[in-house]
């Protein structure tokens, strides 16, 4: 292997001189400096989901019962390492409601009868509750999915369950958004 062959991200040595002519010795003073080469930017796509619109979770509505907010759909053909970071936020408005919701992202690919699981649960607990009971509030969170292989195309959402005793209240989660940033994480020097 010569100098001129590794892999750091440098390409080759540029040596420059710098000669003052009033001196008949002709003094020199060189530098010599690494040129750094162009990496190869890593492919990326951006997919905006699609909400379900508004979810009411009704009084007495028992605790299990899931409810889907919001859907994305990734395409990673093209892609050699593909890491998807999926972004979630909603609104939560409940009048005279208490209970505590638990979000999950569930991913859906190719043949796969049942969707999988993505990352944590995300759980909301009401702030502290006003009089009457209602409060409104955002809820957001993030998970990155880097389980994924090339030219695979998956279906991520997110489905939120109320926890607990039956729900007392009406509870009322609005504008959901899912939204699915795709990097590919091969390194292109």
């Amino acid at each position: 292997m010569n100098a001129n062959e590794y892999s750091d991200g440098f390409e080759d040595r540029v040596t420059c001189c710098d000669c003052d002519p009033r001196y008949s010795e002709r003094k020199c003073v060189c530098k010599s400096e690494r040129i750094q080469k162009a990496l190869k930017p890593n492919k990326a796509s951006l997919n905006c989901g699609t909400s379900t619109g508004t979810v009411i979770i009704p009084v007495g509505t028992p605790a299990g019962v899931t409810f889907t907010l919001a859907t994305v759909n990734v395409n990673t053909k093209c892609m050699n390492h593909p890491c998807i970071q999926l972004e979630f936020a909603s609104n939560i408005i409940a009048t005279a409601a208490t209970l505590i919701l638990n979000f999950q992202i569930f991913k859906q690919c190719g043949n796969l009868m049942a969707p999988i699981p993505v990352g944590p649960i995300w759980t909301f607990s009401p702030p502290v509750v006003t009089e009457g009971g209602g409060f409104t509030n955002t809820f957001s969170f993030f998970v990155c999915d880097c389980d994924t292989t090339c030219d695979e195309c998956c279906n991520y959402r997110v489905v939120v369950t109320p926890v607990g005793l039956a729900t007392i209240g009406i509870t009322t989660i609005s504008n959901s958004s899912l939204a699915a940033i795709i990097i590919d994480r091969t390194c292109n020097n």
